[in-house]
């Protein structure tokens, strides 16, 4: 094994928002040597690596040059160049996840027909190369309300994904590649974390619950674990387990999936990253999804992924109404409860529906914590001063 502790090896990570900041916790923890690359000369990250650089991800050069500078890249963003990653593998450094696992992710129309391929249930689906040829469909009656519209590169957060349910509102909608998926009825949205080293290990984390925000098509908690029945939770998992193995990921894959009317399980979409999902293992678990996905990516054995208390997360998004220096309002009275801990990412100006960070609630009583968790959300707000 190499080794990794304490001496020159050097950890790469393309993107330096908060994920990329947490998973440097997890590095600092072990004395890994980290050099991260993001575009942003403010990135979340910059405070704690030991080697920062601004630039382009998507700039195939810029990517190629970082890349050469470590001994083994990952990602904390799927809008890198992978043609880039690619390069970089062929020269002999370990890209994980790799180059091939993205680009079956980074497109929704490729992702969603990779599951097709591989016999793993989604909703039904077509493919357009633009807003032309979807309303042509629709002319055609080929395509029927309602329906969920979703861009086929750079959504996240809620963006780039938009439920259509009239021509009128087809008229707003970018001139993109994007996909018309069936608007399935159900129960649930739920979500799977799953581990796998190059070995081959593989370990799934408890399935959580996701409760929206109505408006912002935001994670409002994450709840952990689901309020589900063991049966439904064996079949989530079992499925977020075949599609890791399908992906054939290195690192994290967060499985985000629905619940039907029926109880069927399907498969939203995936995210090849730590991810928001995860979050409440940061204080709930015994090995949380960061340490994990630094686990995974150094071939390290895989750590216990069982909770030691029930965990729900509330995301800290910046108020409607603010934008300019950030203010966290009443984070003094939610501190003083028990069990809440606050993570603040480290950018310095809110926006309306920003992530500014996130608040954990553990406590051994899931319906306790749901409780708390909602005087958390109506006490702290993001606010610009």
């Amino acid at each position: 094994m190499a080794n990794y502790f304490s001496s020159n090896f050097t950890l790469g990570i393309l993107g330096g928002g908060q994920l990329g900041k947490m998973m440097l916790y997890e590095t600092r923890k072990f004395d890994i040597k980290t050099h991260v690359l993001d575009p942003s000369n403010e990135a979340p990250c910059r405070i704690s690596c030991d080697s920062f650089e601004q630039g382009d991800l998507m700039d195939y050069q810029t990517v190629v040059n970082f890349g050469k500078k470590v001994d083994v890249l990952t990602f904390e963003i799927e809008s890198v160049n992978i043609e880039a990653l690619e390069t970089l593998e062929k020269e002999g450094i370990k890209v994980f996840p790799s180059s091939e696992t993205l680009r079956n992710i980074q497109n929704k129309g490729v992702q969603k027909q990779f599951y097709v391929d591989h016999k793993i249930p989604t909703s039904p689906f077509q493919r357009f190369a633009d807003k032309f040829e979807l309303t042509e469909a629709i002319v055609r009656k080929d395509v029927s309300f309602p329906f969920v519209w979703k861009s086929c590169t750079g959504g996240y957060d809620g963006k780039g994904v938009a439920v259509i349910r009239t021509e009128e509102d087809v008229i707003p909608l970018p001139e993109v590649e994007c996909i018309a998926e069936d608007l399935v009825p159900f129960k649930n949205e739920l979500a799977v974390i799953v581990a796998r080293n190059p070995q081959g290990e593989v370990k799934t984390y408890p399935v959580v619950e996701m409760e929206f925000h109505p408006e912002a098509n935001q994670v409002e908690y994450v709840i952990c674990p689901a309020r589900i029945t063991e049966e439904v939770a064996t079949k989530a998992r079992a499925v977020a387990a075949k599609v890791s193995e399908a992906f054939k990921h290195v690192g994290l894959l967060a499985v985000e999936l629905f619940q039907t009317e029926n109880d069927d399980i399907i498969v939203n979409e995936v995210a090849p990253r730590p991810h928001n999902s995860g979050h409440y293992s940061i204080e709930a678990s015994y090995t949380n999804q960061f340490e994990q996905h630094i686990r995974a990516i150094l071939d390290l054995p895989l750590g216990k992924t069982d909770s030691k208390a029930a965990g729900i997360m509330v995301n800290l998004t910046g108020a409607a109404g603010h934008t300019g220096d950030v203010y966290y309002e009443n984070i003094e009275k939610i501190m003083a409860m028990d069990g809440v801990t606050p993570h603040i990412y480290g950018k310095k100006q809110t926006r309306p529906f920003r992530k500014m960070g996130h608040v954990t609630i553990v406590n051994e009583n899931i319906e306790e914590a749901r409780k708390v968790a909602e005087v958390v959300k109506d006490s702290i707000k993001v606010i610009s001063r």
